[in-house]
């Protein structure tokens, strides 16, 4: 569907009320102007009416319409296809949703094509409105708006990122032994989301301050210092990334840690639970002996054979402990 439509001329706004072909053909023949069509998720039947008029490339439209693609610049004729990967941090989950905005520039008109839940492209519209500067520089004013938009919503979700991070960092070091494994491998998953939009976006930045797109060679200054934000964005993100291998590194170590913990105590409990055993064995042994009631036993009728028995006992006990105490089982 089509969000928003005008006509600028002279940094002043037009809407379009009417028919966009007529409009376009009237801003056209008095110059001096430039069109931005923004778009949501258009099907292809809308798009052909647009995709017509300013007869875009059918392959970049293909991509427009389908998404999917990773952040690139491409030159169609006199049109350039610009993909931008927008973030949108959700704070109820920790997710980082990936939208997508196609962008397609010639030197008189813009036509963005918006997918997914981020929109930063309300905002850029009004900025660019209230920006005279901006809108003199026609639709490489635009592009440069829309990827500042974007950088500075990466850099806000770094430092959401950041916030998960440290909260994470302080439950593994907690001494409370929390399970926060499948917690850090969401985590490493929405930052290599992150890495996978925002990385590709650097070579298109330095296509343009290179002066290799002519479309944008009066705004190179600028785009250079939303490539300067970028790159330390990037720098970011590889931060995070090493600091959760390391947390997933420290955590498995401390889990791993508490179990053997855990297994020793089981083993110094089986050994003493095997020492008392022992030294339980050693008087059941003997008393069993004389226990089984057989005429013909030494010290059987013998007035101190009950006591030498029960101190026999005693004795093999006594010894039977020492032992166990002297190896450390007991």
């Amino acid at each position: 569907m089509i969000v928003d439509k005008a006509i600028y001329r002279d940094g002043v706004r037009e809407t379009i009320t009417g028919d966009i072909s007529d409009a376009w053909a009237a801003a056209r023949s008095q110059g001096g102007c430039f069109l931005w069509i923004g778009l949501h998720e258009p099907t292809q039947e809308e798009f052909d009416l647009i995709s017509h008029e300013v007869e875009l490339h059918p392959l970049a439209v293909e991509d427009a319409i389908k998404a999917h693609q990773r952040p690139k610049l491409e030159r169609y004729d006199h049109t350039l296809f610009v993909v931008l990967k927008p973030l949108l941090y959700v704070d109820r989950t920790s997710d980082i949703e990936v939208g997508e905005i196609n962008i397609f520039l010639s030197g008189d008109f813009v036509i963005s094509v918006r997918h997914g839940q981020a929109n930063p492209l309300a905002e850029v519209r009004r900025r660019v409105e209230s920006d005279p500067d901006l809108l003199a520089a026609g639709p490489a004013g635009v592009l440069y708006a829309i990827c500042d938009q974007v950088v500075d919503t990466y850099s806000l979700v770094s430092h959401e990122v950041e916030h998960d991070l440290i909260a994470l960092e302080r439950r593994v070091f907690s001494g409370e032994h929390f399970d926060v494994t499948a917690d850090i491998y969401s985590l490493k998953r929405e930052v290599l989301e992150f890495r996978t939009a925002q990385d590709p976006l650097i070579p298109v930045l330095e296509e343009i301050v290179k002066g290799r797109v002519e479309l944008c060679l009066s705004t190179r200054e600028l785009f250079r210092d939303v490539l300067d934000h970028l790159l330390r964005v990037d720098g970011q993100v590889d931060e995070h990334n090493e600091l959760l291998t390391s947390a997933l590194s420290a955590h498995l170590a401390l889990v791993g840690s508490e179990q053997n913990k855990v297994a020793m105590q089981q083993n110094a409990d089986m050994r003493k639970i095997s020492s008392w055993a022992a030294l339980i064995a050693v008087p059941t042994m003997i008393a069993g002996i004389y226990g089984m009631n057989f005429d013909h036993m030494p010290e059987l009728h013998w007035t101190f054979g009950y006591p030498l028995c029960l101190a026999m006992m005693a004795l093999s006990v006594f010894l039977v402990y020492r032992l166990l105490r002297r190896s450390g089982w007991l």
